[in-house]
């Protein structure tokens, strides 16, 4: 193998520039050329590119975002874009292409490798951590770290005014962030949708838990954990009904954007590292249409086509712990 190709696709998440130098410095080692396609598959459709070696991706690991930047390209789901995209990496003379981003850039992966003869290896970097296969993806442990450390600052100001804060954290139909950062900043409750029942129930549970916290602990501060797009309007219209139900004044928070940002955890580092080695060592090997990932601490390649179409489940007993042994309504008195 003389030469691969790496972009990152999709949403941004922190380590993946630890990732790509990763890939860079493993395939020197083995002496094949490397490629950055930008933004996105952009680039292959455009053939925009630059040529990535060990001084391109030095002191990039500790840095957010992408060096490659990373777009969302609705053209390349065509045939007609994914027959220009295999043209131009044959022009270069691409053997592999290395996709780090999540279920949608894996898909567009699967789509390539319909009209093109090379190796595609996906790498999960998706601050969700909602791709099957993979243990947890790269951005998961720093999107968390930000969550919680916003989550504690929004504690001391709902102290100091025993109001009702709910904190809105990413993860489209994925509880992964939500759950993790709940549990982690002791928060009183938690709206996951893979939890969800309907949005009456759910008020319900909240008003019963937030009374019965009342009452034992006075008004104290009251913290939920909603994951995005999971109540109707939005959390601020969850903040709107809640106020109106419960006497008690609740502010909504969104932290939005902010939990892709910033320099990526120890853990990501360490997992990006790992991933973007083994992905290259797996190209050499001659696989394609898989991606690597990490389970129980060991390298695994895991088929495509099974990172999105089986579910990836949420830690069963993270979920108890957060459900049962926080839940002020079966604490026995």
């Amino acid at each position: 193998m003389k030469k691969i190709a790496v972009l990152t696709s999709g949403g941004d998440a922190p380590g993946m520039n630890a990732c790509i130098r990763s890939v860079v410095l493993t395939a020197q080692r083995y002496g094949i050329d490397v490629i950055g396609y930008l933004h996105g598959y952009n680039g292959p459709l455009k053939q925009e590119y630059i040529d990535l070696n060990a001084s391109d991706v030095a002191n990039i690991i500790q840095r957010g975002g992408t060096v490659l930047h990373s777009a969302r390209c609705l053209e390349f789901k065509t045939d007609e874009a994914a027959k220009t995209a295999a043209a131009n990496l044959d022009e270069l003379g691409v053997e592999a292409l290395l996709v780090i981003g999540g279920d949608g850039s894996f898909r567009g992966a699967a789509h390539l490798a319909n009209f093109w003869s090379g190796q595609v290896i996906g790498l999960p970097g998706t601050i969700d951590n909602d791709i099957y296969g993979s243990d947890a993806t790269i951005g998961f442990y720093t999107a968390v770290e930000t969550a919680v450390s916003s989550i504690d600052k929004v504690r001391d100001t709902a102290d100091a005014f025993e109001r009702v804060f709910l904190i809105e954290v990413m993860g489209r139909n994925a509880g992964f962030i939500g759950l993790a950062a709940a549990v982690a900043s002791s928060a009183d409750h938690i709206l996951l949708p893979e939890l969800f029942r309907t949005s009456d129930d759910e008020m319900q549970n909240i008003m019963n838990h937030l009374l019965c916290a009342r009452e034992r602990h006075g008004n104290n501060s009251y913290i939920v954990v909603v994951t995005e797009n999971i109540w109707p309007g939005g959390v601020t219209a969850l903040a709107d009904e809640l106020s109106k139900k419960s006497g008690s004044e609740s502010r909504p928070v969104i932290l939005g954007h902010v939990q892709r940002g910033g320099s990526p955890v120890t853990q990501d580092r360490l997992l990006a590292t790992k991933l973007g080695a083994f992905a290259v060592e797996a190209a050499l090997a001659g696989e394609t249409n898989i991606m690597v990932g990490e389970q129980d601490m060991q390298v695994v390649t895991v088929p495509l086509e099974k990172t999105w179409k089986k579910q990836k489940a949420l830690d069963p007993y993270l979920v108890k712990v957060a459900t049962d042994l926080f839940d002020e309504t079966k604490i026995r008195t």
